[in-house]
């Protein structure tokens, strides 16, 4: 799945862009922006969001709920390598998609609701569910309003570092559990 999300998200931004706006792949991927100081704030904000995100995610509330993050994250089994390549893909695929693409039409607002809903976090018939889209939407509204300040490597930094550090916390304590 990280290999779709890596390869194929870009393709309709990538497309659309060129096709309707005219705008290059190169220009998207705003390789010219690269640099350190963006791409490292972006990792730093993902890794302190991750952070603040785990300890909500550990409150009682969210006991309940039949598909935990944590318990997919248990069932993949995933080495300390799947974890940075699944981060990396959904840095890369999902802020190329959504921060690149979606947010070029739509705006900050929407697409950010849009990014969280996507992905199962804002569902009317789970509140608990819910709760946590509500715990994850400001970050998506921070990446998506620093893109126009920080660039799209912000973005992508933010998002792979919150990924990681999320896998490989749940990774930690799936390992812990089975022994």
């Amino acid at each position: 799945m990280g290999g779709v999300t890596l390869l194929l998200f870009p393709i309709p931004t990538f497309l659309t862009l060129y096709f309707v706006e005219g705008i290059e792949p190169l220009e998207i991927l705003e390789l010219d922006n690269l640099l350190v100081d963006p791409l490292a704030l972006g990792i730093v904000v993902g890794m302190l969001y991750a952070v603040i995100a785990l300890a909500f995610m550990q409150s009682s509330v969210f006991d309940p709920l039949p598909n935990r993050v944590e318990t997919m994250v248990k069932r993949m089994n995933l080495s300390i390598w799947d974890c940075f390549f699944l981060a990396i893909c959904a840095g890369v695929g999902e802020e190329l998609l959504f921060r690149s693409g979606v947010q070029y039409y739509l705006g900050p607002w929407i697409t950010s609701v849009l990014f969280v809903a996507i992905h199962g976090y804002l569902n009317p018939f789970n509140w608990r569910m819910s709760l946590y889209g509500i715990i994850v939407l400001p970050f998506i509204l921070i990446i998506s309003f620093a893109l126009e300040e920080f660039g799209l490597w912000f973005c992508i930094g933010a998002h792979f570092s919150y990924d990681l550090v999320l896998f490989l916390m749940m990774r930690a304590v799936a390992i812990e559990e089975q022994s």
